[in-house]
C-alpha cells in the first residue's frame, strides 16, 4: 500500500508539473512518447542509443530511409537538435519532436541526433546543459568516420557540416553550447545554429516593446527559480537565461552562421531580436538572419504544424541546413 505522504502535494506549477512531499514529479502534459523505427516512416527510419549510461540517457536518431543509396564517399549533412520544454518538459521520444525531426530529415536529406537530457525539477539547472555537451562531445566522437559507436553517425554524417539546432529552452542551449564549442575549440567546427523562439530572460525588461505585464513577468521568474534553476545565485538575471542583457561576450561563437527565428506575439520576441543585434555588433565574424512571423505565437509550428506560417518556418529551417 502507498503511504498518505505519497498522494500528498508540496506544490504545483501548472500547466508544467506537479511535485508531491514524497518528492515525486507528475509532469502535467507532453509526456506522450512515440517508438523509434526501423520500419520506415514518411520515409524516414529512426533509432534510438544510450550515449550516457551514467544517467540513462539516450539519443533518438533519424536517417533517410534511401541513404544506403548514397554513393560510396558521400555524405550528408548532420543536424544535432536540443529540445524545449522549459526544462521541464518534452523528450526527444515526444510526438512533437519525433514527426519534426522526421519532416526534417525527409526534407533537408540530412542525419538528425536528437538528444535526451536530465530535466528539472529533479535534476535542475546546469545539468541539462551539461548533458547536452556531453551528448555533443560523444556525437563528435565519431568525426573521423570509424571512432564511435554508432555506425550510422561513422557512415553518413558529414562533419563539415554539423548543424546545432532546438527551440525555446532547446534554443537557449544551443547558443551556450555553440559559445563554449567556440571558447573548447571543437573540431570539427560546426557550420551553423538555428535557434527557434529562444527563451532568453532577465529580470528588467530589455526596451519599451519588452513584455511590462508584471504577472507575466513574475509566473516566468517563479518558473525559473523555483522549478528550473532554483540554485541561480541571480534569479533570471543568472547567465545561461539572461544571455541579451548580461555583459556576455558572443565574439567566440563557434560557428559560421546563425539563423534566429521569432514570433510577434511570443513573451520572447524583443529578447530574440535583441539577441541577433547584440551578436551582429559582438565582433562575431559569421551570419546572423532573423525570421519573424508576426501574428504567431511561442512555437507555433510545433502545436499547429498545418497552419499556414508553419510550412514557411520549416522550409526556412530546412533551406538553412541544406542550403
Amino acid at each position: 500500500m502507498s503511504s498518505h505522504s505519497s498522494s500528498e502535494i508540496a506544490s504545483e506549477h501548472p500547466p508544467y508539473a506537479r511535485i508531491y512531499k514524497d518528492g515525486r514529479v507528475e509532469r502535467m502534459f507532453r509526456t506522450d512518447i512515440i517508438p523509434a523505427s526501423l520500419t520506415p516512416q514518411n520515409g524516414v527510419v529512426s533509432k534510438d542509443v544510450v550515449y550516457s549510461p551514467e544517467h540513462n540517457l539516450s539519443v533518438r536518431l533519424f536517417l533517410p530511409q534511401n541513404a544506403t543509396e548514397i554513393p560510396a564517399g558521400k555524405k550528408i549533412p548532420l543536424l544535432v537538435y536540443i529540445h524545449g520544454g522549459a526544462w521541464i518538459m518534452g523528450s526527444p521520444f515526444a510526438p512533437i519532436y519525433h514527426n519534426l525531426l522526421s519532416e526534417v530529415v525527409k526534407s533537408a536529406n540530412c542525419l538528425a541526433v536528437s538528444i535526451q537530457y536530465r530535466r528539472a525539477p529533479e535534476d535542475p539547472i546546469p545539468a541539462a546543459y551539461e548533458d547536452s555537451w556531453s551528448a555533443i562531445q560523444w556525437i563528435f566522437s565519431h568525426s573521423d568516420g570509424s571512432g564511435g559507436p554508432v555506425d550510422w553517425i561513422n557512415k553518413y554524417a558529414d562533419f563539415d557540416r554539423v548543424f546545432l539546432a532546438g527551440d525555446s529552452a532547446g534554443a537557449n542551449m544551443s547558443h551556450h553550447m555553440a559559445m563554449r564549442a567556440g571558447k573548447e575549440k571543437l573540431e570539427p567546427r560546426i557550420k551553423g545554429i538555428a535557434m527557434v523562439h529562444p527563451a532568453f530572460w532577465g529580470k528588467d525588461p530589455i526596451d519599451e516593446l519588452d513584455l511590462q505585464d508584471k504577472e507575466k513577468r513574475r509566473q516566468i521568474t517563479e518558473l525559473w527559480e523555483k522549478l528550473a534553476s532554483p540554485n541561480s545565485v541571480d534569479g533570471t538575471d543568472d547567465p545561461l537565461f539572461n544571455v541579451v542583457g548580461s555583459g556576455s561576450d558572443f565574439s567566440e561563437m563557434g560557428c559560421e552562421k546563425v539563423l534566429v527565428a521569432v514570433a510577434g506575439k511570443d513573451v520572447f520576441v524583443r529578447q530574440g531580436l535583441g539577441y541577433a543585434e547584440k551578436l551582429k555588433k559582438s565582433g562575431w565574424k559569421g551570419e546572423v538572419e532573423v525570421v519573424e512571423d508576426e501574428d504567431e505565437d511561442h512555437c507555433f509550428h510545433l502545436w499547429t504544424p498545418d497552419s499556414e506560417n508553419a510550412p514557411k518556418l520549416m522550409k526556412k529551417f530546412v533551406d538553412f541546413i541544406s542550403g
